[in-house]
């Protein structure tokens, strides 16, 4: 059996799901570009989608819900200057094509754009192969889905009998996308999607009353759904009960300035949000984030390594091509503490004077592409995780987190600790409830004192927001160690 090579085969599929159907080919592209070359434009694109989308939730051993959607259409979209000419439509015709065009053909020609030569024969973007081009709705039927929820909720409760109440969910979406640039260039991709949850309540009697706690697990990745096998489901199980039973013995969190423990994984959710989104080009091209102006400056303590990288296989915020029809690309954004470029998407690297890093993401084709982060994370540096812990004469060792805020241009957080632990002398003595974090992204970045050998990825379940987009990704960091952050707690 002979294959294609992997850039083809998605192009391929990409024009047997897109452009076949509805009687539309390359040079119907082409001409579509062309039509809005009639005003001065520094950029146009085309992309076009179709998704189809599937899930499942259980609640009290029964699997209560099921959807199915599909969703397609095409985006059209001109750069003149800083404007943005920007029409879609849900159907996907040559009519509904041109009329889109026509609407963005109106763009204004700004004084400095230049003219976008057109006319090229269209050319296959390179890339690589991260993931399989699977459909994952149809690597388990409906029979197999359903058994899979309900060995997850069987798990839960043997786990322990404390555990009352188990919700589980599952969903699955097969992504395909065509883009056409104006500069010629044709670009594919096929996006399996997966993820499943597990939420579980425990209680148990104190002091005469009942306390109930709530943990959660899961994972996923861009991969078929059999890749939930007993083990899979056993880790995601055992992460959800031991954080609800950790929290049946927590108390009250301490307060003030003290050095903080952040545990490896998930974690590195506050440095995607504290100091990732301000690594993002269009916040640094208006000036508006803490970092704005400041490459080739020390940034970081000494051995803080930051990387944007949407290569790396079957993780959920990877990429083979971004929505611009660019390649993925590692970007090293901090280097041993020194910063050395932003995330950019096409208009803001051409505003900046640099190439388009690979960032440039959009939440469907309805809505426009901007800098966004894929896999983000900081990498090891040589200190054992228990010695870090050993440290901390008297703070907070957070091993997991809930939901925080950021203000992009102070860079100030706060983020809430949804499992953390009271260590006095280097010993931990007792979990902690109610422990918040707050601070500013680009100062706490200065005072990283010690960083584990243990850098660990989350298990594939982050979801960006910005700008009422929603976009998946990735997180991680090692075990580290920050001195003097402000604790906001209960006690």
């Amino acid at each position: 059996m002979i294959s294609r090579e992997p850039t083809l085969e998605r192009l391929a599929i990409a024009r047997s799901l897109l452009l076949e159907p509805f009687g539309l080919d390359e040079s119907a592209l082409q001409r579509a570009l062309a039509a809005m070359a009639t005003h001065r434009v520094d950029d146009a694109d085309l992309y076009f989608q179709t998704t189809r989308s599937e899930g499942w939730s259980l609640e009290e051993g029964i699997v209560k819900s099921g959807s199915f959607s599909i969703d397609q259409g095409v985006g059209v979209r001109a750069v003149a200057g800083e404007k943005t000419a920007f029409a879609y439509s849900d159907d996907i015709s040559e009519a509904s094509l041109l009329d889109a065009v026509a609407t963005v053909r109106t763009i204004a020609a700004a004084g400095q754009s230049r003219r976008v030569k057109l006319g090229r024969a269209p050319t296959a973007v390179k890339s690589r192969l991260l993931y399989p081009p699977t459909d994952p709705i149809g690597t388990l039927d409906s029979t197999q889905k359903v058994a899979l929820l309900e060995r997850v909720e069987k798990m839960a409760r043997a786990k322990d009998p404390r555990i009352q109440q188990v919700m589980a969910g599952l969903a699955a979406e097969y992504d395909v996308v065509l883009v056409a640039r104006a500069d010629g260039s044709l670009a594919a991709d096929v996006r399996p999607l997966v993820r499943l949850s597990v939420t579980v309540i425990a209680e148990q009697q104190q002091g005469g009353q009942t306390r109930r706690e709530v943990g959660s697990g899961g994972g996923g990745g861009r991969f078929g759904l059999s890749v939930f096998d007993d083990a899979t489901l056993q880790r995601y199980v055992d992460d959800a009960v031991r954080a609800a039973l950790t929290n049946l013995d927590s108390r009250p969190a301490p307060a003030g300035e003290m050095s903080v423990v952040l545990g490896a994984g998930w974690p590195g959710i506050l440095l995607h949000e504290a100091i990732g989104h301000g690594l993002e080009g269009d916040f640094n091209r208006k000036g508006s984030s803490a970092f704005a102006g400041r490459v080739g400056q020390r940034v970081a303590a000494k051995g803080v390594t930051v990387l944007d990288d949407g290569t790396l296989p079957d993780r959920r915020g990877s990429l083979n091509v971004d929505d611009e029809g660019h390649a993925s690309q590692r970007n090293v954004l901090i280097e041993d503490g020194i910063l050395k470029g932003y995330i950019q998407d096409s208009m803001n690297a051409r505003l900046m004077g640099v190439k388009p890093t690979g960032n440039g993401r959009r939440e469907s084709y309805a809505a426009l592409p901007m800098p966004r982060m894929t896999n983000t994370y900081m990498l090891a540096g040589d200190k054992a995780p228990e010695e870090i812990v050993a440290s901390l004469k008297r703070g907070l060792y957070a091993t997991n987190f809930g939901g925080g805020q950021v203000d992009i241009t102070s860079g100030k957080f706060v983020f809430s600790a949804s499992e953390a632990f009271w260590v006095e002398n280097g010993k931990i003595q007792y979990p902690v409830k109610g422990a918040t974090l707050i601070g500013n992204g680009p100062d706490a970045l200065t005072r990283v004192s010690l960083i584990g050998r243990d850098m660990k990825l989350d298990t594939g379940v982050g979801t960006c927001g910005k700008e009422g987009q929603s976009v998946p990704v990735g997180v991680g960091q090692p075990t580290l160690r920050i001195d003097r952050l402000t604790v906001g707690g209960t006690a």
